[in-house]
């Protein structure tokens, strides 16, 4: 998914897409809902349930008839594969700020339209540091200890149980109990109407702002405090661990099959366009991940030459290429993102051919250019550096291309329009409050994960090209580990060069 190379558009670009939880066999997940009306932020629920004007009276007798004769369980769960890395990152935070009360909340549901909220999903500094995948929780971290609050399961004793569209069990599931909670992720889990107290108290305090409206009232903002929080838990992401690449490299197969599974499927996708792209890899990434790590991008023909092309209602035309950026987010909510252009056809005819063969091999010097102690921009500048000679050589630049790679020129970028790179990890631009210095700005580090993702771009309405130059896109995009000896493509199972992706359409479509 492309970006630009300044960290704070890079943080503009992230997208929160709505996601599902893992399983209870992981980090706790929330089961869909149907939503409620009476729009009330987290933590201030009262005791009321959500319901809809349409729903039938209760009467008290059925009440009291709903709230007996239920059985009581408490799943015995594992371990959470993530508590043990999470109480690490834990530590790490609260040394950054030691002697300090640090609150993140993990958000609640967000409006789809009127009554109806988009599946739930995590902020991802949250999950990053408790394991947590439920709505409406806070961490707090203070004094040394960790403390997830959250709401559980459905209360036999109150209406919730069978009549709250958004909380109740028999309306949108079974939330896990505070004791399945806190077994399963390593760390004491309190009921989430103890949060207030604590937040109460005295004491120096940063809050991750923006996710709980609730939370925001109840403590003081102090702009300085809290965005220098913001920055460090985001700047904590930037070294994956083992346990994160191996989640990662996960997200990049699944991702891999489902690119599979839309060329395996060309018959359809001629059918029904890009619409069938992208619903086919959706499947796939709802089946064996949480859902994908953003919006498709599904451009056929000219559409490839719109940078976040997401209406993905077009045709798919032979003759023409199609660029298809996408990427699943596997149950642990880490998102792959890759980019192909296939020819339509299966075959590229010479034009489409030569175009793919330069971008290709600007992203293949990008990626031979990563190693540790180099330059984050040391990527996007190898790559720039081949597209302008190849623009040159197409005899399009109107200066010689050393003059168009002066950063005082940058005419190039007409027809290569974003940045190289960005950071990838829970979220797809990940990172994106991290200091310049320790980003786009800095170098690279052995465990740093960033895609790399040149393009060529010319829009069907520039008089500056070739007319058969026009409306044509082409992106290829991977998702590269640094390493000790340089870097590791993580994607690589897809086929980038021209020939091996011809090849693999062919296989595929048998």
């Amino acid at each position: 998914m492309t970006t630009t190379v300044n960290a704070t558009d890079d943080a503009a670009l992230t997208r929160r897409v709505p996601g599902m939880g893992g399983s209870l066999s992981g980090v706790f997940g929330t089961p869909g809902n149907a939503a409620y009306s009476g729009r009330v932020s987290e933590n201030e629920t009262g005791t009321e349930p959500k319901t809809e004007s349409h729903d039938p009276a209760v009467p008290a007798a059925y009440a009291a008839f709903m709230r007996e004769g239920w059985g009581e369980r408490e799943l015995d769960l594992p371990v959470a594969a993530v508590a043990g890395p999470a109480a690490q990152r834990r530590t790490r935070l609260a040394e950054a700020f030691p002697g300090e009360r640090l609150v993140l909340p993990a958000g609640g549901f967000k409006v789809r339209s009127y009554d109806t909220d988009y599946r739930f999903r995590p902020d991802t500094a949250h999950t990053y540091f408790s394991g947590n995948q439920t709505s409406d929780a806070v961490l707090v971290i203070a004094d040394g200890e960790s403390v997830l609050y959250a709401r559980p399961r459905s209360s036999r004793d109150t209406d919730e149980f069978f009549r709250d569209r958004q909380y109740g069990e028999l309306w949108a599931g079974r939330r896990p109990s505070l004791k399945e909670m806190s077994d399963s992720l390593g760390l004491e889990v309190r009921h989430i109407d103890q949060l207030d107290a604590m937040l109460q108290g005295t004491g120096k305090t940063r809050v991750l702002r923006g996710l709980s409206a609730h939370v925001d009232r109840m403590v003081a903002a102090d702009e300085t405090r809290d965005s220098d929080f913001a920055r460090v838990a985001s700047e904590l992401r930037l070294i994956k661990d083992d346990w994160e690449v191996a989640q990662l490299q996960e997200a990049c197969d699944i991702t891999t099959l489902g690119f599979e599974d839309v060329v395996r499927e060309w018959d359809r996708v001629l059918e029904f366009g890009e619409r069938w792209v992208e619903g086919t890899f959706f499947r796939r990434a709802r089946a064996m991940g949480n859902d994908i790590g953003y919006d498709s991008i599904v451009g056929g023909g000219k559409h490839a030459t719109t940078l976040h092309w997401i209406e993905n209602s077009g045709p798919i035309t032979p003759g023409e290429l199609v660029l298809l950026d996408m990427g699943v987010e596997n149950t642990s909510l880490y998102t792959a993102d890759v980019t192909r252009t296939l020819p339509v056809d299966g075959t590229f005819t010479d034009l489409q051919r030569e175009l793919y063969d330069l971008v290709y091999a600007a992203q293949q010097a990008g990626i031979e250019a990563l190693k540790p102690g180099e330059t984050f921009r040391v990527g996007h500048n190898a790559a720039m550096d081949v597209l302008a000679h190849g623009l040159e050589d197409l005899e399009l630049l109107p200066v010689s291309a050393e003059e168009a790679l002066d950063p005082e020129s940058r005419v190039y970028a007409r027809w290569t329009l974003h940045g190289t790179s960005h950071m990838l990890g829970m979220d797809v631009h990940d990172c994106g409050q991290a200091a310049p210095e320790s980003y786009a700005e800095g170098t690279l580090a052995e465990g740093m994960v960033l895609t790399v993702e040149p393009g060529l771009y010319f829009q069907e309405d520039d008089l500056l090209v070739p007319e058969e130059l026009r409306g044509i896109g082409i992106r290829i995009e991977d998702d590269i580990l640094i390493t000790a000896g340089g870097s590791q493509n993580l994607s690589a199972a897809l086929p980038r060069t021209s020939t091996e992706v011809e090849e693999w359409m062919a296989r595929l479509r048998g």
